[in-house]
């Protein structure tokens, strides 16, 4: 399993590469990147916590249901999907709030971004997994 250290890592690279795509593709649909940027941080700041605690939630999960942490295609698709519906209840009245939105177009926009992070936060873990390989123990002959 992972350390505490390499999960700390893994949820704020996440975050802020994910933060900078997400604020310039904002501006190029008419959005300040000032405005949508504080937007940004604040749900990167929720999303890093919520990060930590599920991705720990989820490998213990697999732990126990698979007897293994490592992914398969079906656990990282799932993995991505739970994730983002985790997020999804607290970020669409934010988003009509702070962008003065109706509830509609803030559901609009947060399915938006949902789907990029969907993409992202595949294309991400599965590259974080190549680049950071979960060391797993030696057996002692």
């Amino acid at each position: 399993m992972r350390t505490a250290a390499d999960r700390i890592r893994h949820a704020i690279a996440f975050e802020l590469i994910g933060l900078i795509l997400i604020v310039g593709i904002m501006t190029q649909f008419g959005f300040d990147a000032a405005h949508t940027g504080v937007l940004g941080i604040a749900f990167s700041l929720l999303a890093t916590g919520w990060n930590y605690i599920y991705n720990v939630w989820f490998d213990k999960a697999m732990q126990k249901w698979t007897g293994t942490t490592n992914k398969k295609q079906k656990h990282r698709i799932l993995h991505a999907l739970l994730f983002e519906l985790g997020l999804l209840w607290v970020t669409i009245p934010v988003i009509a709030w702070w962008l003065n939105l109706s509830l509609w177009n803030a559901f609009l926009m947060d399915i938006g971004l949902v789907l990029f992070y969907l993409v992202y936060a595949y294309v991400y873990n599965l590259a974080y997994d190549k680049l950071f390989p979960v060391k797993t123990p030696q057996a002692h002959a």
